[in-house]
């Protein structure tokens, strides 16, 4: 008798604990959301996938139903790093191949970052994805700035400015496209992994 009262109360403790779970599954699907959406800002957002896996890991055991365990966490870290190193390779070869200089490659990127800033605040008059548009376009308009700022700053003529701020415009948009691509597998593979 006493051990059927110990069962009975236990099973709402132990449905509680798979609902919890679901829930922090729930939650993490939508940090995996943001984090993509920020990714194609030019924000760290495939880091904070990254982040929200190894919180979900250390909360949610990996026998769980919604478990998916280190070696899912492992695999987004590595492809985190492959999409910075995509998204660095994207707009420094489109900088050094116009023959732009070191400072116009490190005013290319501030002017990038500050540009998706201004982009996610000012938006444009499209609903849901003006405001992610114009931080991608301003994004670029940023790193073309800050190249042809770089470069005429170094004395270079406005002509090879302006190809170099062409270039880290396009270089710009190539890495982030690469690095949310990147970002969109890693949700992918923690989906998977959670209802496998």
């Amino acid at each position: 008798m006493v051990t059927n009262r110990l069962t009975a109360l236990a099973e709402p403790v132990a449905h509680a604990g798979f609902a919890m779970d679901f829930l922090w599954a729930f939650l993490l699907l939508v940090i995996l959301l943001v984090g993509w959406a920020l990714t194609l800002l030019g924000m760290p957002g495939n880091w904070l996938i990254v982040a929200a896996a190894i919180v979900f890991v250390l909360i949610v055991p990996a026998e769980s139903v919604v478990g998916i365990g280190w070696g899912v966490v492992v695999a987004l870290v590595a492809l985190a790093a492959l999409g910075e190193i995509i998204e660095f390779l994207a707009g420094a070869l489109g900088v050094g191949r116009a023959g732009g200089s070191r400072r116009g490659a490190v005013l290319a990127l501030a002017g990038s970052l500050a540009g998706g800033l201004l982009g996610l605040f000012v938006g444009l008059p499209i609903p849901v994805i003006g405001p992610v548009l114009a931080a991608v376009l301003l994004a670029g308009a940023g790193a073309f700035a800050g190249a042809v700022l770089g470069e005429r700053w170094k004395g270079r003529p406005l002509d090879d400015s302006l190809r170099v701020g062409r270039a880290a415009f396009w270089g710009r948009l190539a890495g982030t496209a690469a690095k949310t691509a990147v970002g969109a597998l890693m949700v992918v593979v923690t989906l998977i992994a959670l209802i496998a």
